[in-house]
């Protein structure tokens, strides 16, 4: 099949064979034709197909690049080193043709791959085995800036096709694809690139390991697709983000050992408690057997075949959890990095336990809710998110007693309410009250410099609380014990029959019913820094 393209080599039209399956498709042709300037080969090809959701995400994100230029790069920080070969794909001499300058820009794009490839980051992300998510965020932080220096957009459509046969035994093709099409895009980006060099690798080294291993132990929101792209650029771009993922990856080892176990039932379970037209195989009562073939199947379409029925258990109560983080001005610093250290352990452990959780930030109102989906946590959000108002606990308990009755009216589940803030939260007594009426509470405070006592008004309302002073904050070890032994004491004794919810037992003796109302403080062992 021969393609006529509207471009010129040396001031001749060329015509250029190309593909049957291809021919009129430019959405694959172009982007496809890109892989001539490729420097790294997967061993399989459908190991492409990532870098395609890489290439669709960083669309989505407003970063349009060649897509032989992000498979590259993406390869390098997700993929292991024996996983692909690193060398030209194809014959230089085509996209001498059609690239100006094409030694000087393919030179200095190879000792970019090369320099990368012995980064400590390219080393060690592999290992970390990002999601795609988390990969196209990766590239949107090295390779942005190169994306805006282009300046000029692709003469074909962007967008590669999600198809695994048209990588298969491409190589040869990509001379013809690459003269399809014209190519002022790719060889733009490769001079930008050449341009933005050292800034480039400077990113590389730049990125924080931390963050991208806790992204990966706590996973992503993926339904939440470019949003949490975003909130997860904006972790890796947060100077404060890094206390706090370096705190979080000290006690969340501890956290990740807890296992879902089945809930415990006073009832006896799977007796027969009488007789129902509901039920399975096993439980038809035998003599429904003794009815002739006709009857039987009437009897099955008209619903009046006899089963046993089963006892349940009816212990076990279905709860969400709602985990509220102060993001006012008093909560900055060392504890910021705690209150949200904790929050995303809590969450964790949680979720784990098999319980529903819902983060949701407040200063003088309370921001959206943010829930946890398919088990992972929005991280990218909580370590990112910044508030933009002052401080009005008033208000926030009136929004959160509003909202909490609402859920009552049409969720059966029973609401808990984990509080992490700031000692000085001076909520009107009343208020306090009337989402106690709606929800059990329970609060880890932390008080500021000076102060080593906690004087609020409404302690005795809360089901549950924890205080921790400014000493225990300044104390690395200590402040990772503090934490540590919260989590540990709102476990224990969590599948004991008629015991508190395990996220809110106080540290004291807890009695039957509602939860203690016993407070811990937390400071640092004897002869410990303070």
């Amino acid at each position: 099949m021969v393609l006529r393209t509207g471009c010129e080599a040396h001031g001749n039209v060329a015509f250029v064979a190309v593909p049957a399956h291809l021919v009129g498709e430019s959405s694959a042709s172009g982007p496809l034709g890109s892989l001539a300037l490729s420097l790294v080969k997967p061993a399989a090809s459908t190991m492409v197909l990532r870098a395609v959701k890489w290439h669709q995400g960083l669309l989505l994100l407003g970063v349009t690049l060649p897509f032989f230029l992000v498979h590259d790069v993406g390869m390098l920080f997700a993929a292991p080193r024996e996983q692909y070969e690193v060398g030209a794909r194809a014959d230089i001499g085509v996209v001498r043709a059609r690239v100006r300058d094409a030694d000087r820009l393919l030179g200095s794009y190879r000792r970019l791959i090369d320099e990368l490839l012995v980064s400590e980051a390219a080393k060690r992300a592999p290992d970390l085995k990002m999601t795609d998510d988390l990969v196209i965020v990766v590239l949107s932080r090295l390779l942005g800036s190169v994306a805006a220096r282009v300046g000029v957009a692709p003469a074909y459509r962007a967008a590669v096709p999600v198809d695994a046969s048209l990588f298969d035994g491409i190589d040869p093709q990509l001379p013809q694809l690459f003269a399809a099409v014209r190519r002022d895009f790719e060889a733009r980006a490769l001079d930008a690139l050449d341009t933005g060099r050292l800034f480039v690798l400077t990113m590389a080294d730049a990125l924080d390991l931390d963050t991208l291993r806790l992204f990966g132990m706590l996973g992503s929101e993926a339904s939440a697709g470019a949003l949490a792209q975003v909130d997860m650029l904006a972790a890796l771009e947060s100077p404060e983000a890094n206390d706090i993922v370096n705190f979080s990856l000290e006690i969340l080892p501890s956290v990740l050992e807890t296992k879902t176990r089945p809930a415990a039932g006073s009832t006896a379970a799977y007796g027969y408690s009488g007789i129902g037209t509901r039920g399975s195989i096993d439980s038809l009562v035998l003599t429904e057997l003794a009815w002739d073939d006709m009857e039987l199947a009437r009897r099955l379409m008209d619903n009046e075949v006899l089963y046993y029925a089963r006892e349940q258990s009816k212990d076990e109560q279905k709860r969400i959890h709602y985990l509220l983080i102060d993001a006012s001005a008093s909560m900055r610093g060392d504890r910021q990095t705690f209150a949200r250290g904790m929050a995303i352990a809590t969450g964790k452990k949680l979720l784990l336990e098999g319980e529903e959780v819902a983060f949701r930030f407040f200063d003088s109102r309370l921001y959206e809710l943010q829930r946890a989906r398919n088990g992972n946590i929005p991280t990218g959000y909580l370590l990112s998110f910044k508030g933009e108002r002052g401080r009005n606990p008033g208000r926030v308990f009136a929004e959160l007693s509003t909202d909490l009755d609402l859920l009552r009216r049409r969720d059966a589940r029973s609401p808990v309410v984990h509080l992490f803030t700031h000692a000085a939260l001076y909520i009107p007594r009343e208020l306090v009250q009337a989402v106690q009426a709606h929800a059990q509470i329970a609060g880890v405070f932390i008080l500021p410099s000076g102060n080593r006592k906690l004087d609020l008004d409404y302690l005795d309302l809360l089901n549950a609380h924890w205080v921790v002073d400014h000493a225990t904050l300044a104390s690395g070890a200590a402040r990772a014990d503090a934490a540590k032994t919260i989590l540990g004491e709102s476990s224990q004794s969590t599948h004991e029959a008629d015991s508190p919810p395990a996220s809110l037992r106080g540290p004291a003796s807890v009695r039957p019913g509602p939860l203690s109302t016993r407070s811990a403080s937390i400071r640092p062992p004897p002869g410990g820094s303070a």
